[in-house]
């Protein structure tokens, strides 16, 4: 049976939360986010007569809210495996976005920087260097628990083709952590957690935090793939919108996002 409108705006609201966080990760602009949440409600709402099985609801929202972002991002450009090198390097050159950052962490709740944050927030920024269908198939299938039927069904693909971005996808990441992730490997060239650690939290011990960590106890005892693996548990566990620093990485994600267009348009 159709959903009435009314039914269906009550049952959007249960799901709009987690497009909201989809999408964030897909775009990294809480602005377009808003605004692909929105297309996507008004998108749905004039397509009710098309949802067969409610109990699909979510997987039908998500693919709607995928479709409205793929042709969103395909006007843009990725950003390069190197992202946090260059937006570290526009931070130290830029005195107003850090005291701005300072002052968020002095003075509200929700900006209390903490290491597992920022892990889930690096991810969020490298993970736009994937291309865009390996960097969908991580997201459903992986964090956000969607079957490889429904993520082929979200994204119109076979399951052999989605099996094949996924694969290429988790490699390319396991890779890249490996490499630069100093939390995992000690010749990783980036410290930029226990660096912010160090700013954000003076008094606090990095290596006692680090040692709270699944994945920084397991390093050098598991491999690449289980390492990204106990990474994404942790993407999984924090929500951008509602943990505890969501407003300190909100602000970073928008400063990374400004600088990474102004990059990518002096690339061309």
């Amino acid at each position: 049976m159709e959903l009435s409108p009314e039914s269906f705006t009550a049952a959007f609201e249960q799901w709009r939360p987690h497009l909201r966080t989809y999408l964030l990760r897909m775009t990294a602009s809480a602005a377009d986010t808003e605004d692909l949440v929105q297309d996507t409600w008004l998108r749905a709402v004039g397509r009710l007569d098309t949802l067969r099985d409610e109990s699909s609801l979510k997987a039908w929202l998500f693919r709607i809210a995928s479709h409205l972002a793929i042709d969103f991002l395909r006007q843009q450009k990725r950003w390069p495996e190197h992202v946090t090198d260059i937006c570290k390097t526009a931070t130290l050159q830029n005195p107003a976005h850090f005291q701005e950052a300072m002052q968020l962490a002095e003075t509200s709740p929700h900006a209390q920087f903490e290491i597992r944050e920022h892990i889930a927030f690096c991810f969020l920024c490298i993970a736009k260097s994937l291309p865009l269908e390996q960097h969908l198939c991580l997201l459903l299938k992986e964090i956000h628990d969607f079957q490889l039927r429904e993520v082929a069904t979200i994204l119109q693909m076979t399951e052999a083709l989605v099996k094949y971005h996924l694969h290429a996808a988790r490699q390319k990441m396991a890779d890249l952590f490996e490499a630069r992730c100093a939390l995992i490997n000690q010749q990783g060239t980036c410290h930029q957690c226990t660096e912010l650690n160090g700013i954000f939290n003076p008094k606090q011990q990095a290596q006692a935090e680090l040692v709270k960590i699944k994945m920084v106890r397991a390093a050098g005892q598991a491999d690449k793939a289980r390492l990204l693996d106990l990474r994404m548990e942790v993407l999984r566990e924090i929500d951008p919108y509602t943990s505890g620093a969501h407003a300190l990485q909100l602000h970073h994600l928008a400063h990374n996002r400004r600088v990474m267009e102004k990059y990518l348009a002096e690339k061309d």
